[in-house]
């Protein structure tokens, strides 16, 4: 009997990779084998190669970038390279299909896949990203995780987003004991999986005021740990493997709005102040996020061009006051946790591929 294989890619940003985590356990049980594809050096070969499960390859990637710059001249050799060499793995695994979840390491894998085999893109954000726009012609389906984009699009799904059963089994006591936390509520601040200088800096600002009425655990991102800032109630670090523990401990979190991690909080019910990637840094996805996010009543937004420590501290106390509003808001959502949908789709698409063979 043939083997059923599927390939995952994506990367770029950790929101590229981590719903690939979440759905490996279900995937397990439909396919034979589970490969990826990913860039030469990029993240997700930190996080997905060591995966016991996971069969990982490596190809020539090159990011694709909006504004005028130099580096474009590179891209149409790279990314033929990357499709080439995409084409040889695929060619020599011969998978059953293909998941995507974006960002430009995606591009060259759904390009190389031959017409047998069937392609799955996941869109987390409002609007349709770069790579994924790029990727929908050879797309079955886009699986959407806000209803809103899978209701324009004509391949559209409304699927939510896959999340790590892991982020619901955190133990807070451990951080209690960690860090001699649990007698004051717990502010997280955290800036994705690249960090937040200009939220660092402002927190910081503010550090004086919070810690009259909080104990502070605060994910600074690589190299944005300052040791001049000693409070015996602010806790810095630049990255923890056990965020779902950190999570389980903190009753406000303050957070970008990468669609995998406010739709992680949002599925703990934790209150949020969102504080989206302003636009001269991104494509404005975080804006759009962060802005159904506060239409709908379930978080606090600040933009990050009114980001002053006054309005940090204003906000903060704002979203203590309203907690309750919003995680009653937060109950109502439907499609939290997309995991399973999303696997019921990959499934049911191996099913009738299978019956038209025979």
């Amino acid at each position: 009997m043939q083997k059923l294989k599927i390939v995952l890619c994506g990367g770029g940003t950790a929101g590229h990779i981590m719903p690939h985590l979440a759905l490996i356990d279900g995937l397990k049980k439909i396919f034979d084998e589970i490969h990826y594809i990913g860039s030469i050096g990029g993240m997700e070969k930190g996080i997905m190669a060591s995966n016991p499960n996971i069969i990982y390859h490596e190809i020539v990637c090159i990011k694709l970038r909006r504004s005028l710059s130099v580096k474009n001249l590179a891209i149409p050799f790279k990314l033929t390279q990357g499709v080439l060499q995409a084409k040889k793995i695929l060619k020599s695994i011969k998978p059953d299909v293909i998941f995507s979840k974006g960002g430009y390491a995606a591009v060259p894998v759904v390009w190389a896949a031959n017409k047998r085999c069937k392609v799955f893109i996941h869109e987390s954000d409002m609007s349709m990203g770069l790579a994924n726009k790029l990727c929908i012609k050879r797309a079955e389906k886009v699986l959407c995780t806000f209803s809103l984009l899978a209701e324009k699009l004509k391949k559209g799904i409304h699927t939510g987003t896959p999340l790590r059963q892991l982020i619901y089994k955190g133990n807070k006591q451990k951080i209690f004991n960690e860090l001699n936390l649990g007698r004051r509520k717990v502010i997280l601040i955290m800036g994705g999986s690249l960090g937040a200088k200009k939220i660092n800096e402002v927190l910081r600002e503010t550090l004086s005021r919070l810690i009259i009425k909080y104990d502070i655990i605060h994910i600074t991102g690589k190299g944005n740990i300052d040791t001049r800032y000693n409070y015996q109630d602010y806790h810095q670090f630049e990255f923890r493997t056990d965020i779902h523990d950190i999570f389980a401990a903190s009753d406000l979190v303050i957070t970008r709005a990468g669609s995998n991690a406010i739709f992680e909080l949002a599925a703990l019910k934790k209150p949020m102040l969102i504080i989206p990637l302003p636009k001269a840094q991104s494509r404005g996805d975080q804006i759009e996020n962060a802005q159904f996010f506060s239409d709908n009543n379930i978080a606090e937004v600040l933009f990050q061009e009114d980001l002053t420590s006054s309005k940090l501290f204003d906000s903060i106390m704002s979203l203590e006051k309203n907690k309750q509003k919003y995680i009653d808001n937060i109950q109502k959502m439907s499609d939290i946790d997309g995991t399973q949908k999303v696997l019921d789709i990959i499934s049911s698409a191996i099913t009738s591929s299978e019956k038209s063979k025979k």
